[in-house]
């Protein structure tokens, strides 16, 4: 038994059964991410945590579950089954929220003191094999491309809030991608990388847009005499 211990400590199985991974299970080679695929697959995962961030914590963790993805060891706490099971009945609170025109604008303003955050405390998690460096500029770009994503997300927001139709539609589209990101960056990490750089863009000129036209609109207000 002393053995095998041994064996695990070192990374070592059974013949037959390959290396094991930091918490002795099988590690299998083709689910474990390089270095930079671990950076691109991060870049993907903030965008998402800051669309929805419960649904972004409970998909890795169930891909975790399912051997579909091998998290790094600081990220293991994801794989827990209250953890997922907490982020699931936020993820349902979120659901509904998400989707009551005026409540869900609340909601989301109060969620920027987590999603932003929790952006930047998965990518600082999860890329621990960095430099303290690049760990750190990794946490700082994290936030910020939560921050974007989440930034993004209350400015169309805020152009159709009293619309429940538009709410409900944009509300499931935000749950999608933030679902169907997360899976695609753990098979395609590149390319799941490379469409948030394009969704940022867009963030961007969405964000400009919703800004200018809210002036245009308190200008017009402004001119108008008072009675």
């Amino acid at each position: 038994m002393a053995l095998v211990a041994a064996a695990r400590a070192h990374g070592y199985a059974a013949p037959g059964h390959g290396p094991l991974d930091p918490r002795g299970r099988p590690a299998h080679s083709s689910l474990m991410l390089r270095t930079d695929e671990l950076v691109a697959m991060i870049v993907t995962v903030s965008f998402a945590a800051g669309l929805n961030l419960y649904a972004t914590v409970a998909t890795l963790g169930l891909l975790a579950r399912a051997e579909l993805l091998v998290l790094p060891d600081p990220l293991s706490l994801l794989e827990n089954w209250w953890v997922i099971g907490a982020s699931g009945v936020l993820f349902a609170v979120e659901f509904f929220a998400d989707k009551i025109p005026f409540l869900e604008l609340v909601w989301n303003a109060l969620q920027t003191v987590v999603r932003v955050p929790a952006g930047a405390l998965l990518a600082w998690s999860g890329t621990m094999s960095l430099s303290p460096g690049g760990q750190f500029m990794a946490a700082v770009a994290g936030g910020l491309i939560a921050l974007a994503a989440h930034g993004g997300k209350l400015a169309i927001r805020s152009a159709v809030t009293a619309e429940p139709v538009s709410i409900s539609v944009l509300s499931l589209t935000e749950d999608v991608v933030a679902i169907g990101l997360t899976w695609f960056a753990t098979q395609y990490p590149y390319l799941a990388a490379a469409i948030v750089v394009v969704l940022l863009l867009a963030v961007a000129v969405v964000i400009r847009w919703v800004v200018g036209a809210l002036r245009q609109t308190f200008r017009g207000r402004a001119r108008v005499p008072s009675p």
